[in-house]
């Protein structure tokens, strides 16, 4: 049988897939990463992330100056206007930039792009391209699925990307809808929501449970909320979507209450679906690998994210585990390093979370109701309210949560919400990595006057010692 093509094929081109496959070459392997996008960097890239941060950080500060909020802090502005136009070309500006920087990062390490979508036609083959009628056979000592996700349909409602909208179309939208209803009150939901709400839009989110943000700890779930509705966004949780009508460029929501009763219907311009992702295994032709998929469509992998079929590897959104960004590119280094026998480890144990609203929602480890169910424990909470940097910034909004175990003090889970919870949380979770106490943040100087004294202090109330409350 003649040679491999490559000692490594990565089949996707996402924040894992470009991280193993660059990973890989610089480890002395032979490379290719087939993608079919006409950019790199995956979901992620080019509507997810990026270009979503793009706008929240736009909208903020549109909102910032049009509110008079500047006006407290002694600066005056005539009147304000939203240019949508510019705020949507510094998006794609943005995604251009980075996802163009991908493109140099595979020159550079000597990364070929195999422009197409891949195809397994054996265990260590596939065809790429053959969707555009440019088809090539490669073969690869190790193949690497690192495929994402994409958006979870809601049954039996019809996304046209004009109305009903997915993600990918709420970063689209030519103008400022009146009335924006968001379906799912996750981290997408609110944080695509919270963009349109600032420029100008009515916001309701229906969520099927009794509180947004499924899997974050309770008390973040709570003053999340509340925060939320404080900056107008209007919630009905505990309801579901049983239809959406569209007729005359508007749209009819049909609701009810989850736990059963009288149903009504919410009028609006648009309508985003936004119930979660889902792994993207379709058209990869995985039975000619000799793969299958678990109930949740996911490939199952092992401890070094190998699957059932040797040589062949796979990681991110299409295995088991949170459908992060960051995650996926632990777990693409990782990956690389095994194959190049080497040892790479991801603890999925700490994988951080974020919420890119303002203000910023960020959680670590466990949540206080999943580390009661493994033992005691102990919580420390303080204010940002008590935070110096926080109140001069006018941020008083939020707080820091530390929870360790009641009998060796080590540090479980860390939750903060404020500004800049999203920076904040990796020192929680590098502590946590190595095995931290919270008696260990607790003495550890913080520098001041900053946001993360609030961990120190969320550290201290652990044992009952806080300074500033």
């Amino acid at each position: 049988m003649a040679e491999y093509d490559f000692d490594v094929l990565v089949i996707g081109a996402g924040p894992g897939g470009y991280v193993a496959a660059i990973r890989a070459a610089q480890l002395g392997l032979k490379t290719a990463c087939a993608e079919g996008r006409e950019t790199l960097g995956g979901t992620c890239l080019n509507v997810g992330c990026i270009p979503s941060k793009a706008l929240l950080h736009a909208s903020e500060l549109y909102n910032e100056a049009a509110s008079g909020a500047l006006a407290k802090l002694g600066v005056k502005l005539g009147s304000v206007e939203l240019d949508l136009d510019a705020m949507h070309a510094q998006r794609k500006d943005a995604v251009k930039g980075l996802t163009g920087g991908i493109e140099y990062l595979f020159k550079k390490n000597k990364v070929e792009w195999l422009k197409g979508y891949a195809a397994f036609t054996g265990k260590d083959t596939v065809q790429v391209g053959a969707n555009n009628g440019e088809g090539r056979t490669v073969r690869a000592k190790n193949i690497v699925i690192a495929t994402g996700s994409s958006v979870t349909p809601l049954p039996g409602v019809t996304v046209d990307q004009q109305v009903v909208v997915d993600s990918t179309g709420a970063l689209e939208l030519a103008k400022v809808p009146e009335h924006l209803v968001v379906i799912g009150g996750g981290v997408i939901g609110l944080e695509l929501g919270s963009v349109w709400r600032r420029v100008g839009a009515k916001v309701t989110v229906v969520e099927y449970l009794d509180q947004i943000l499924p899997g974050f700890d309770g008390d973040v779930r709570k003053e999340a909320q509340k925060l939320f509705k404080k900056q107008g966004i209007e919630f009905k949780t505990g309801t579901k979507v049983t239809g959406v009508a569209v007729d005359g460029g508007k749209a009819t929501i049909t609701v009810e209450p989850a736990k059963g009763g009288a149903a009504e219907t919410i009028e609006a311009d648009n309508v985003l679906v936004a119930i979660g992702r889902r792994p993207n295994t379709d058209g990869l032709n995985l039975e000619a690998a000799g793969l299958t998929v678990n109930a949740r469509g996911q490939i199952e992998v092992g401890h070094e994210f190998e699957t059932a079929v040797d040589g062949i590897w796979a990681i991110g959104d299409v295995v088991p585990g949170p459908m992060l960004a960051h995650k996926a590119e632990d777990e693409g280094i990782a990956v690389a390093e095994n194959i190049a026998g080497l040892t790479g480890i991801v603890n999925h144990d700490l994988i951080p979370s974020v919420v890119y609203t303002m203000p910023e929602i960020a959680g670590v480890g466990l949540t206080e109701e999943a580390a009661k169910e493994k033992g005691e424990i102990k919580v420390g909470k303080f204010p940002m309210a008590g935070n110096s940097r926080a109140k001069t910034n006018h941020e008083p909004d939020g707080f820091v949560k530390v929870i360790s175990d009641a009998k060796t003090d080590r540090v479980l889970g860390v939750w903060i919400i404020t500004s800049l919870a999203g920076t904040m949380i990796a020192q929680a979770t590098q502590a946590m990595e190595f095995g931290a106490t919270s008696e260990d943040i607790a003495y550890t100087c913080h520098a001041h006057p900053t946001h993360s004294e609030a961990i120190k202090e969320a550290a201290m109330a652990v044992t009952g010692k806080p300074i500033h409350i």
